[in-house]
């Protein structure tokens, strides 16, 4: 395997994920969703997440690679609302490796899934992600992206002892 200065030198190439890639596409999504990323974000990065959407939407599914290297991923589908004339794009997870991540390969995957969207008739993508993750909210500014809404999401740590509450046996 290339060391990281080599693989950048060559043009990535960006494919369509095969089942081959699934260990390398999984371990890259380790490093960069981890739990100091997203510790009580509403879905968290594990296998299912490559598998269910190579499954459902394998076009949409794409990696890419400098020689046999894989450098980053792009997990996508689409989703058709009932009674909507819309089609929307949605961009569930955008990878790269950590040590690579300002060498234009987020940009360059971002453009292929664009692309493919559009000839499946997309009208909208959608991304989401954490409000203070300030290098991926930049990056997809970047993309083109705006009217930014943040959600509120509550969490409960049960784990706490001040959170439980002890029941009382008849």
């Amino acid at each position: 395997m290339q060391d990281t200065p080599l693989a950048l030198e060559e043009h990535p190439r960006i494919r369509e994920m095969t089942i081959d890639d699934f260990p390398e596409v999984f371990h890259i999504g380790e490093e960069v969703f981890t739990v100091e990323y997203s510790q009580s974000l509403y879905r968290t990065w594990d296998e299912y997440e490559i598998t269910t959407l190579f499954n459902s939407d394998s076009e949409l599914c794409l990696v890419a690679e400098a020689g046999e290297q894989i450098l980053g991923f792009a997990l996508g589908t689409t989703v058709k609302k009932h009674n909507s004339p819309w089609k929307y794009g949605y961009l569930v997870w955008l990878g790269v490796r950590p040590d690579i991540q300002k060498g234009r390969v987020g940009s360059r995957l971002f453009n292929e899934i664009k692309r493919r969207l559009i000839e499946q008739g997309v009208r909208m993508i959608i991304i989401d992600t954490s409000a203070d993750n300030l290098p991926a909210v930049n990056f997809f500014k970047k993309q083109g992206f705006g009217d930014i809404q943040e959600h509120v999401y509550m969490s409960l740590n049960l784990t706490r002892k001040a959170h439980k509450k002890t029941v009382k046996k008849p």
